[in-house]
């Protein structure tokens, strides 16, 4: 296998294997291995030192409080069923990895895969399949003469004129996707100057989180091979779109969706039903792991579709949690969350997400009453009464919330948990008097 592996990545002119790893601020990373010696990391895989779990977003620096030092390494053992050429990178690679204990071989506490993985396997413990996909929004952008940043053109949504601009850009972005075993699904642009969003198919967890991964590094490598700047960052400028990555999901049982009634169109199936209850439930400590960022709650905002209210609706937007139709409009098929964009790490916020719709089937939550219109319209009376509360309006809110979230905190491990709060609320400390323009010279190259 080893000289199979080697012989077959030599033919397709490959010289690095990037082994990629996505730590608690969301930053993609990675140590590429030589062709030549690649045999001497397919069993073994790359050591780094466990204090890369806690490096905030704005520098490669040591959070303190995270319990993680210049003491220890651990392994990135390479999935090699993850294994892609790069089309954006003549000669790279790149293949997804484990984080495992150097002495034991165990997966480290910390690894944000692992987590994932361990939540799955709580969903195949009920005879249950969560199916996902990251639905992404992002901004292209170049810089002017003078070094500043500027949409790569300056269209409305869905306009055929931004389609004209950036043909050839989103057709190898596509092609770049399939390449890399991702299902295209459709493109058009969005609201925002230069802002673009190409869909893809769902897959089942682990994938979906893995897909998210390979979609970011793609648009970003493409745009960059054309000239232009990529960004996921949730807010760049005052007065347009933010950028959102909404995620939508539904549940599966011997390759039945039960997500919705097969006789009801506005019914949601009594597992999802329980599933959705328990989101809200721990709605508020989830946006600690699902908008992660400073600048993620210059978007939550009301009336930007965003979902700044704990609530959920069939086709409200303003909703968090929106219950979606099939195309025949028979029956609900899917459901999206919206509170959600991509400064968020994949693995960490499906996981969390996961383990928050479990909690709600093993308590058997009732799902609340339906919200038919934008919760910001009515009145804080109306409001309380139908328990539909403002989500946290900024970091260190969502924050504090995770901290009294003990079913999320024990879902995550001590360990984990830990280091990852321990980031977060570093980055909101250091971030939170900034304004727009600062964080987004800071962080638009970030994500």
């Amino acid at each position: 296998m080893e000289e199979e592996l080697k012989q077959s990545l030599k033919d397709a002119g490959i010289k690095f294997v990037r082994i990629i790893w996505c730590d608690n601020a969301n930053i993609i990373r990675a140590k590429a291995a030589h062709v030549d010696y690649l045999e001497e990391y397919i069993d073994n895989g790359v050591g780094i030192t466990v204090a890369q779990m806690a490096l905030p977003v704005m520098y490669d620096s040591v959070v303190d409080d995270a319990g993680l030092g210049p003491v220890g390494e651990v392994r990135l053992m390479p999935d090699w069923s993850t294994l892609t050429i790069l089309p954006f990178a003549e000669g790279h690679a790149q293949v997804l990895s484990d984080m495992v204990m150097s002495k034991t071989g165990k997966v480290w506490t910390h690894c944000p895969r692992g987590f994932l993985r361990r939540q799955i396997e709580r969903l195949e413990k009920m005879d249950l399949v969560l199916k996902a996909v990251f639905e992404n929004e992002f901004f292209l952008l170049r810089r002017n003469a003078a070094g500043a940043l500027e949409p790569a053109d300056n269209t409305v949504f869905c306009a055929t004129d931004s389609m004209n601009h950036h043909r050839a850009l989103i057709l190898d972005i596509a092609e770049a996707f399939i390449s890399q075993g991702l299902k295209v699904e459709g493109y058009y642009p969005e609201s925002g100057p230069g802002q673009q969003e190409v869909n893809i198919r769902c897959a089942e967890a682990m994938r979906a989180a893995d897909q998210q991964i390979i979609y970011r590094e793609t648009v970003r490598g493409e745009a960059t091979r054309h000239g232009l700047v990529a960004s996921f960052l949730p807010k760049i400028f005052e007065d347009k779109a933010g950028s959102g990555c909404h995620l939508n999901f539904s549940l599966w049982r011997e390759g039945e969706n039960i997500s919705g009634d097969s006789q009801q169109a506005t019914t949601i199936g009594p597992e999802a039903g329980a599933f959705i209850a328990g989101i809200l439930d721990h709605l508020p400590a989830l946006c600690a792991l699902t908008i992660p960022s400073k600048t993620s709650y210059r978007r939550i905002q009301p009336h930007f579709w965003a979902g700044a209210f704990r609530a959920w609706g069939h086709q409200n937007r303003e909703a968090a949690v929106r219950v979606c139709q099939n195309k025949q409009g028979t029956r609900a098929s899917r459901l999206e969350y919206k509170t959600m964009d991509a400064t968020a790490n994949p693995y960490i916020a499906l996981g969390a997400l996961i383990a928050a719709g479990l909690d709600g089937l093993s308590r058997k939550l009732d799902l609340p009453p339906e919200v038919t219109n934008d919760p910001a319209l009515s009145s804080e009376e109306e409001r309380s009464a139908g328990n539909i509360d403002r989500l946290p309006q900024n970091l260190g809110e969502a924050i504090d919330e995770l901290r009294q979230d003990s079913m999320l905190l024990e879902a995550m491990g001590p360990e984990l948990a830990r280091s990852y709060i321990a980031v977060r609320q570093h980055e909101w400390n250091n971030l939170k008097d900034l304004n727009l323009q600062e964080e987004v010279e800071l962080l638009v190259e970030r994500y």
